[in-house]
């Protein structure tokens, strides 16, 4: 009676361990295939929604000017003819090679690039384009952004 109590337990914990293990296995498969076909599924992307502006172009145009963010740093001219009050920085590199190299593909895609140092933060700042006001250098900014250089922003010398 105790061999068939013991045998009876026996098989009933490789049963209970035998159908974990399935389920566990079968589990992780449905995830991986999940995982896949996510991968493999094109991404889709939500609509922009602007706000209708009840103003006109001049006074947009104007606003988006004096909203604009600036960064101001003392920087020293590395390479170019020179900065203006405001700037359009595309690059920030830790490496002088790198700078050049975007400085380069600038200047073949028609830019005045010119490479500027910011002592403070050890950084190589890649200027597109230099100007004396504000209007001139947001539009500048805002033609690289819709082009190959979405992370461009305004930089005011010291």
């Amino acid at each position: 009676m105790k061999k068939l109590s013991v045998l009876c337990a026996g098989m009933c914990a490789v049963l209970a361990l035998a159908s974990c293990g399935t389920s566990k296995e079968s589990a992780y498969k449905k995830a991986f295939e999940k995982a896949q076909q996510q991968e493999q599924a094109p991404v889709a992307q939500e609509p922009v929604v602007t706000p209708l502006e009840t103003t006109t172009p001049s006074e947009s145009t104007n606003t988006e000017v004096d909203n604009a963010t600036v960064r101001q740093e003392n920087v020293d001219l590395i390479m170019g003819s020179g900065l203006s009050n405001y700037s359009v920085v595309v690059g920030s590199f830790s490496l002088k090679a790198n700078a050049e190299g975007l400085a380069n593909t600038l200047k073949s895609a028609g830019y005045e690039a010119q490479i500027v140092f910011n002592s403070a933060r050890n950084m190589y700042r890649v200027v597109a384009s230099t100007f004396a006001d504000k209007s001139g250098a947001v539009k500048s900014r805002n033609q690289l952004r819709a082009g190959k250089y979405p992370d461009a922003w305004l930089l005011l010398k010291k």
